[in-house]
């Protein structure tokens, strides 16, 4: 009798995409609408190209530090709730089995069918506390390195969505060619990013690149635009 081994496959770095995304989208639209807004004022390539590696440099640095103060506070905040449960399954037993029942009637099964289960959990005070915060709070135990890890991905994919708007304006000396080279690859790349994010995450990928350019877009043409109009007054 042969039987088939079911493997599951599911996506299992939700975090990582979820970093990348914000870098790239960030790192991506400001770098380009402000270069696209200097253009708007000035014709000197070298100014642009030092104010956008300022703004990378300080974006970065920025939208890193906020990666990992977001993990940090994450990982503070399960350490914390853990605490709580562990107290509150000595303190407050008979609350926390009632709890334990009432998670088990939300997929239908009886109290007399979970009692098993209720003892089970008892015999082992860790995943009593490891159940509760899994199924009451919905908490899962954070990546040790995770802050550490989210700070240098969201860095990282900053610089790099950055260099893409700011690439023309290195390597072409005309400000007008540069900005024309510069729309139509920071678009292409606004708009791969968002089909592979639509991808990604289960949205649909044409949809998501569509908003994904329309933002990038409104952004720099505002930018360049508002430019423009100060630098005539």
């Amino acid at each position: 009798m042969n039987s088939a081994v079911h493997d599951e496959q599911h996506f299992q770095s939700g975090d990582t995409v979820r970093d990348v995304v914000i870098g790239l989208s960030d790192g991506l639209t400001v770098p380009f609408a402000l270069a696209a807004g200097l253009s708007g004022a000035v014709a000197n390539t070298h100014v642009v190209v030092l104010a956008g590696l300022a703004e990378i440099a300080a974006g970065s640095l920025a939208m890193g530090l906020g990666g990992y103060l977001a993990a940090r506070g994450d990982s503070e905040h399960y350490a914390s709730e853990r605490r709580r449960e562990e107290d509150e399954i000595v303190t407050r037993t008979h609350d926390e089995e009632e709890e334990i029942y009432e998670i088990f009637e939300q997929y239908g099964v009886t109290r007399q069918e979970s009692e098993p289960v209720l003892a089970a959990l008892k015999r082992n005070p860790k995943a009593w506390v490891d159940f509760m915060m899994r199924f009451e709070l919905g908490l899962e135990k954070p990546d040790p390195k995770r802050a550490i890890v989210s700070a240098a991905t969201i860095a990282g994919s900053y610089i790099a969505g950055g260099m893409v708007p700011l690439l023309p304006y290195i390597l072409l000396p005309d400000a007008a060619e540069a900005l024309r080279v510069s729309v139509g690859i920071t678009l292409l790349a606004l708009a791969v990013f968002g089909g592979v994010k639509g991808r990604l995450l289960g949205t649909p990928w044409l949809r998501s690149a569509a908003q994904t350019v329309l933002v990038g877009g409104l952004a720099a043409g505002a930018a360049y635009g508002l430019a423009k109009l100060f630098s005539s007054v």
